[in-house]
């Protein structure tokens, strides 16, 4: 007669009942990352207000009169003054508001054409050409970058003088036709877009040097220009320090004239300088709505191709 031996079932682990503690997908946590907080929102509200209302005041204080400027607590609604201020800006004849209106939109379009195109040219000829010296004029190019323009103020004066060019309007446009910067922005988007082999594709179809350059490399610069284009822009027609330097009061700039606003010994008319402001900085505003989106969508279309 055999024996069975029955085997009692061993009761499980108590590590076996524990569930392993799930780990989070890296997709996940970065989705939890990405969601905005109450904090998010409460900072960006914070930064647009801080942002948005010393332009805000300057807008009221331009609709009002001059009392507006020291009131306190500030104003915060427009008035109904801005029309008598306008006319009175347009009648200061020690302005000539007009004038440097009109010029600094004829300087400011020729430097950010003229900065465009020849430094387009300059980065692609450093990024893909070989010669001698290309490595040097790099570096002269990036060292340039770190001279402060005010330490050539004085050269540059000189050379106005020489040139009998003090006073009139291409001493704010010609030493600004071609930036440092612009140059090696150019050469950076050119080696990460432009490859050799479509180069020399180009060049066995018989196209010359600038033929690639105008056919081949220039469309495809186009998100570089767009956004060397609007700084460049903005740049001159806030430039201050070089107008005032060269210029006179009968031919300024708009920034020169807005100082001229301010060339009273016993008082400061705030509502007639901040109507000048505003309408100095109305091109400004009116280049970001227009072209804001083109802008946003060139950097993508740059990115997306780099």
């Amino acid at each position: 007669m055999t024996a069975t031996i029955i085997k009692e079932p061993t009761p499980p682990r108590a590590s076996q009942n524990r569930r392993r503690p799930q780990r989070s997908r890296p997709g996940a946590r970065l989705r939890r990352m990405r969601q905005a907080t109450p904090l998010t929102y409460f900072a960006l509200l914070l930064t647009f207000v801080l942002s948005v209302f010393p332009l805000w005041w300057m807008i009221v204080v331009a609709t009002r009169t001059t009392s507006a400027a020291s009131q306190f607590p500030p104003a915060l609604l427009p008035g109904g003054n801005f029309f008598n201020n306008v006319e009175r800006l347009f009648a200061n004849n020690s302005a000539n508001f007009l004038t440097g209106l009109m010029n600094s939109i004829i300087a400011s379009t020729s430097v950010a054409v003229s900065v465009v195109f020849f430094c387009s040219l300059a980065g692609f000829a450093l990024a893909k050409l070989q010669f001698k010296g290309r490595g040097f004029f790099t570096v002269a190019v990036v060292v340039t970058m770190a001279v402060p323009v005010q330490i050539g103020l004085v050269p540059l004066l000189i050379l106005m003088d020489w040139l009998n060019w003090r006073g009139e309007l291409q001493s704010v446009i010609v030493p600004f036709m071609v930036s440092g910067f612009g140059v090696f922005l150019m050469r950076q988007y050119v080696l990460q877009t432009i490859p050799d082999d479509l180069m020399e594709a180009a060049r066995i179809d018989g196209c010359s040097t600038f033929r690639i350059y105008w056919s081949v490399v220039l469309p495809a610069l186009r998100p570089a220009m767009v956004v060397l284009g609007l700084l460049t822009f903005m740049q001159t027609w806030n430039e201050f320090i070089w107008a005032l330097a060269v210029l006179t009061p009968d031919n300024p700039t708009v920034q020169f004239s807005i100082q001229q606003l301010n060339e009273s010994a016993y008082s400061r008319d705030f509502a007639l300088m901040f109507t000048g402001a505003t309408f100095a900085t109305l091109p400004l505003l009116i280049i970001f709505f227009v072209f804001g989106r083109q802008l946003v969508g060139r950097i993508m279309e740059g990115a997306i191709k780099a």
